[in-house]
């Protein structure tokens, strides 16, 4: 089974509703950890919507489970990874008018640019992966630009996973290309504990990025509750009421 990364996001979305300091996402992640989960991962967006600067450098500070960092593929924001030296980054599109991540990047198509800012990244010492469509060529242009490893964006399969097995199809195709490159494969977006299961059960499947449905049942049945059961719903048991 692969291992569970929980994003924090939103934690940090419900407390940036009223400015204030709670929830706090340092103690949201505590309880992660607590609930078993294997890593953190946080969006520092360029506008700063949810995820503040002070938050990064805190959870780096306070961390023993690894840190996923997120961020666009600009010169400040890279610069920031660079300062706060994450276990890795993943370099993802942005728009400031979506309301989540709506695809992967075009690393095909954005060769040059994206290959600089991987190549300051690792000369800095920072594993990086790049979260892309499960297609084979943004796989092996991920692979030509030094990724160590790609988030294979599960957008499209969350929304078709009940009336098609397309998608999965895909996902299943773009782990066996990027394992043959000697790529490291994660995934999210979209994941809930109803649809998980097919996407943990793809062969060599390292990690799976889960926000938005943990924070959700968390405000209902607590954090370390909430990581448990979708540990368990990865796993096929029974997960709760």
């Amino acid at each position: 089974m692969p291992k569970l990364g929980v994003n924090i996001d939103h934690v940090a979305t419900i407390r940036q509703a009223r400015r204030t300091v709670e929830p706090d996402p340092v103690a949201a992640a505590v309880l992660c950890e607590l609930a078993g989960c294997d890593s953190i991962t946080i969006h520092l967006r360029e506008d700063r919507r949810h995820i503040q600067d002070r938050d990064v450098e805190v959870l780096r500070r306070t961390l023993r489970l690894p840190m996923n960092l997120e961020v666009a593929a600009t010169d400040e924001m890279v610069g920031i990874a660079l300062e706060t030296k994450p276990e890795y980054v993943c370099l993802v599109p942005e728009k400031r008018q979506e309301v989540t991540t709506e695809g992967g990047l075009d690393v095909a198509g954005s060769r040059s640019e994206l290959g600089r800012q991987i190549a300051r990244l690792r000369e800095g010492g920072i594993a990086v992966s790049l979260f892309i469509d499960p297609d084979a060529t943004q796989i092996r242009a991920s692979k030509e630009l030094g990724a160590d490893m790609i988030e294979l964006h599960t957008g499209s399969y969350a929304e078709k996973w009940r009336e098609s097995d397309t998608e999965l199809k895909r996902l299943v195709e773009g782990t066996a290309l990027a394992r043959e490159l000697d790529l490291v494969v994660n995934a999210g977006h979209g994941l809930t504990y109803w649809n998980v299961r097919p996407i943990a059960e793809i062969p060599e499947m390292h990690e799976l990025n889960i926000g938005h449905s943990i924070v959700s049942r968390a405000v209902l049945v607590g954090m370390e509750r909430a990581v448990r059961e979708m540990k368990l719903a990865m796993s096929g048991l029974p997960y709760g009421a």
